[in-house]
């Protein structure tokens, strides 16, 4: 490893109980096999560091075997079948018990106050704490379905991971994550709850659904094309509770209909899509989306439990020209959200998989496009309890995400420290950034960490 971090040990974590006669095949849905050649989703979590007789990693990894007796497909692996009848392929998860990867490093020359920088930037050194930078959705088959690293610091510890997103969205790795410190603090696995898997398959769709061969492999970028994408840089912006406050009071008064009303979520997105495009250089009659991810949950006819686990997640993208974004107000871009949002109900998502099905798309789309700059991705999101995950040496100082999916407008909200605030890891072109900073109507809406 590099950027002062030594990797010290690696190691396959399973679950406490091998007995593997019941286990469980997943079968996966357009909506995840729409995300086959995402990266990982990376996050992490910095901690003070515990006593010398903590036995941090020891302790750690016992009690990880442990959730993932709850948590099993984690400790699962990706199938892939050859269906040579009609030359395609098709997936499937199979909670076989192979387990998870822990990693263990140390960075003894860096510090809390490295990693978190006054000025809210995103030191580069930080995507040495996340494992795996590299992995897809579809390396699940050969690779496991999470990885971890736990960094010892020279005054701290920083709990990055990864996850397959075929299996499990934000929602279900949170859940995960407070078990597992739960368990970790308290010794106690026996008062959880069984995992309740989403169960939910679309009628009318045949599977495992076949996917064309072709569409299926991993593409590989040319060196060419990447050494023309700008540099990127990140920077953590911090909206109070009063930032946010203002934000959705000001868009409400500018939408001014009694039956839409403007979320916190979408007047804050809506801030950042507008300032970031007014600095983006792109053409006035082009267009621009700002893709925000939904969970489906409670979107379905009946409703899935809210804490069902897997991947139950799309994206909302609303489009607009250029022109239209910077000469309207904030109100008008955060309503062109909320309509795509509120456009996620059953029968429209019923529709996406029933023509995903028929057309294989997105596969080798990703997030968005490296080069134009004219798409904002939205995702994570401060309803998730960042905070409240102690290990049993404290809570967290801070959240970030890693390099995963990394594109010019990919915009990462967390829950703030401050109650009612929201933290948002922004990623831009450098020179994008430099502007974005001088922009007093930005600016006065915003703090920086």
């Amino acid at each position: 490893m590099a950027g002062g971090v030594v990797l010290i040990s690696s190691s396959i974590v399973r679950p406490g109980n091998s007995n593997q006669s019941g286990r469980t095949k997943i079968h996966l849905t357009p909506f995840d096999l729409s995300l086959l050649q995402f990266d990982y989703p990376q996050r992490g979590l910095l901690f003070p560091k515990p006593d010398q007789d903590f036995h941090l990693i020891s302790r750690l990894k016992a009690s990880l075997s442990l959730a993932l007796e709850i948590y099993f497909p984690f400790a699962g692996r990706l199938v892939k079948t050859d269906n040579l009848e009609d030359n395609t392929v098709s997936f499937f998860i199979d909670c076989d018990g192979s387990g998870a990867r822990l990693n263990h490093a140390e960075a003894k020359s860096i510090s809390v106050s490295d990693l978190l920088q006054p000025n809210g930037s995103v030191p580069d050194f930080i995507k040495h704490f996340f494992p795996a930078d590299d992995l897809k959705s579809s390396d699940g088959v050969t690779e496991p379905l999470l990885v971890i690293q736990v960094t010892e610091m020279k005054d701290g510890v920083f709990i990055g991971y990864c996850y397959n997103h075929m299996v499990a969205d934000g929602v279900s790795m949170w859940r995960f994550l407070h078990t597992w410190s739960k368990i970790c603090s308290s010794g106690l696995a026996s008062e959880h709850q069984p995992l309740a898997l989403k169960g939910w398959f679309l009628d009318g769709i045949d599977y495992p659904i076949h996917i064309p061969v072709s569409d299926a492999k991993r593409p590989s970028p040319t060196s060419g094309e990447l050494s023309a994408v700008p540099i990127t840089k990140e920077k953590v912006f911090h909206f109070t509770k009063k930032n946010i406050s203002e934000l959705k009071a000001k868009a409400n008064s500018e939408v001014g209909s009694s039956d839409m009303t403007i979320s916190s979520l979408q007047a804050v997105a809506a801030h950042m899509w507008r300032s970031i495009i007014r600095h983006s250089g792109l053409r006035r009659e082009g267009e621009t989306h700002c893709k925000v991810v939904v969970d489906l949950r409670q979107r379905l006819n009946p409703p899935l439990e809210n804490n069902c686990f897997g991947n139950m997640i799309s994206t909302a993208p609303a489009t607009t020209t250029v022109e239209e974004l910077l000469d309207h107000g904030l109100g008008w871009a955060a309503l062109q959200i909320n309509k795509f949002v509120r456009s996620l109900t059953n029968e429209s998502l019923k529709s996406f998989a029933e023509d995903w099905v028929s057309n294989v798309k997105n596969l080798k789309s990703g997030l968005g496009s490296r080069m134009v700059g004219d798409t904002l991705v939205v995702a994570s999101s401060p309803r998730f309890d960042v905070y409240n995950n102690d290990f049993g040496w404290g809570k967290p100082i801070a959240v970030r995400s890693g390099p995963g999916n990394s594109i010019n407008g990919k915009l990462v909200l967390f829950q703030g420290v401050e109650e009612g605030s929201v933290d948002v890891q922004t990623t831009v072109w450098s020179h994008v950034l430099v502007k974005l900073l001088a922009d007093v109507e930005f600016t006065e809406h915003v703090t920086i960490a």
